[in-house]
C-alpha cells in the first residue's frame, strides 16, 4: 500500500464536498486524478515551480497555476485550478503575493500548504531602494509603491515578496521545501535532501559568479521598471531606483517620472531595465529622454516564451548588468 494512499483518499473526498459550482479537481487538460507514486505538487508561481522539481525529481508531479507569459501578481484562479489545490498533497506558495491563492489554501489546503515566506523574514519594500543623501537614507519611493493594492503589509509596511532574487535565500527555501517533500513522503526523505544539497551547491556557485561579476564596475545604480530588486541589489551592493514600486501595474505620476529622469542622469545611467512580462513603454520614454538605452533585467516571477530556466535567465542577467554598469 502506497505510504500516501490515506491523505490522498481524503483529499479527494474533500475536493468533492468543495466541489460546488462546477469546481472540480481536474487539470486544465480535462484529466482527473493522480499518480499514486508521485507527490502531487502545486507550486504558485515559477521560482516555486524550478524548486519543486529540480528537488522533487522524478518523484513528485508539480503543477504552476501561473502559464508561461502570464504576470503572477495579477493570478485569478478558475474552478479547475481551485480544484488542483484541493487535491494536491503539497501546495507551495509565497504567501501575501497572490490573495486569490492564499483565499483558496486558507478553505482547501490549509495544512497541505508549505508558505516559503515564513523560511526567512521578508525584506521591507524600502530596503534596497536608492539612497538620496539629500533625504539621510534608502527607501524605494513609498508614494508610488503601491500600498493599496500590495499585500504583506504588517507593522513594518509592505513586504518584498521577490526573495528568489537572492540565489543564496533561494537555497534556504529549498533546504525547507525537502524537508517538507520528506514529511509528505518519508520513505524518499534523503532523496530530497540530497537534491536541496545539490541544487544548494549550483545556487552558491551563481552567487560566486554575481559577486565577482558585479564586484568592480563604474555605477552601481540600476534605473528599474518596478521595485522587485531590492534582495538581488543588497545581497550585491547595488542600489535600485524603481519608476514604480512593487507592484508592476501601477501608473507612474509625471512627477516620478521626472524624478526618476533627474536621477538616471545623476547618475550617467546608460541604461533603463523594463521587464518580460511587462509593457516597455515607460521605461523607453525615460530612456528617450535621457539618452540611454533599454535592456531587459527578469525578476524571475515567470518564464517568458524565450525559456531557460531560473539558473540560466539569472546569469543572463548577470550579463545584462555587467554591460550597463560598466563592470570590468
Amino acid at each position: 500500500m502506497n505510504i500516501r494512499s490515506a491523505p490522498r483518499t481524503l483529499a479527494v473526498a474533500t475536493t468533492a464536498l468543495l466541489a460546488l459550482g462546477g469546481v472540480t479537481a481536474c487539470s486544465d487538460d480535462g484529466t482527473t486524478g493522480a499518480d499514486p507514486q508521485r507527490v502531487d505538487v502545486v507550486a504558485a508561481f515559477y521560482p516555486l515551480q524550478f524548486l519543486a522539481e529540480r528537488i522533487g525529481g522524478d518523484a513528485v508531479k508539480v503543477s504552476n497555476l501561473v502559464k508561461p507569459g502570464a504576470e503572477p501578481h495579477d493570478l485569478e484562479l478558475n474552478p479547475g485550478q481551485v480544484g488542483q489545490v484541493a487535491e494536491a498533497e503539497l501546495v507551495v506558495l509565497l504567501k501575501g503575493f497572490q490573495p486569490a491563492l492564499d483565499e483558496a489554501v486558507e478553505q482547501n489546503a490549509k495544512e497541505r500548504a508549505f508558505d516559503v515566506s515564513t523560511v526567512q523574514p521578508l525584506l521591507d519594500a524600502a530596503e534596497g531602494g536608492h539612497d538620496h543623501d539629500h533625504e539621510g537614507g534608502k527607501h524605494a519611493h513609498p508614494e508610488e509603491s503601491g500600498k493599496a493594492e500590495e499585500p504583506g503589509h504588517d507593522e513594518g509596511g509592505v513586504k518584498d515578496p521577490h526573495l528568489w532574487l537572492d540565489p543564496t535565500r533561494l537555497a534556504t527555501v529549498g533546504d525547507k521545501l525537502a524537508e517538507r517533500l520528506g514529511r509528505a513522503d518519508p520513505d524518499r526523505a534523503a532523496d530530497y535532501t540530497a537534491r536541496a544539497k545539490a541544487l544548494r551547491v549550483e545556487l552558491e556557485k551563481l552567487d560566486a559568479e554575481f559577486t565577482a561579476g558585479l564586484k568592480t564596475c563604474q555605477r552601481r545604480e540600476i534605473v528599474v521598471s518596478h521595485t522587485a530588486f531590492g534582495y538581488l541589489t543588497g545581497r550585491y551592493q547595488l542600489e535600485q531606483i524603481g519608476i514604480t514600486g512593487l507592484s508592476p501595474d501601477n501608473e507612474p505620476s509625471p512627477q516620478r517620472l521626472a524624478e526618476v529622469a533627474q536621477e538616471a542622469r545623476e547618475h550617467k545611467a546608460t541604461t533603463i531595465f523594463f521587464e518580460t512580462l511587462v509593457s516597455p513603454k515607460v521605461a523607453e520614454t525615460i530612456a528617450a529622454e535621457v539618452g540611454a538605452k533599454t535592456a531587459v533585467l527578469d525578476p524571475l516571477e515567470g518564464l517568458s516564451s524565450g525559456g531557460g530556466d531560473y539558473l540560466s535567465v539569472m546569469r543572463t542577467n548577470l550579463a545584462t548588468l555587467r554591460t550597463a554598469l560598466s563592470c570590468s
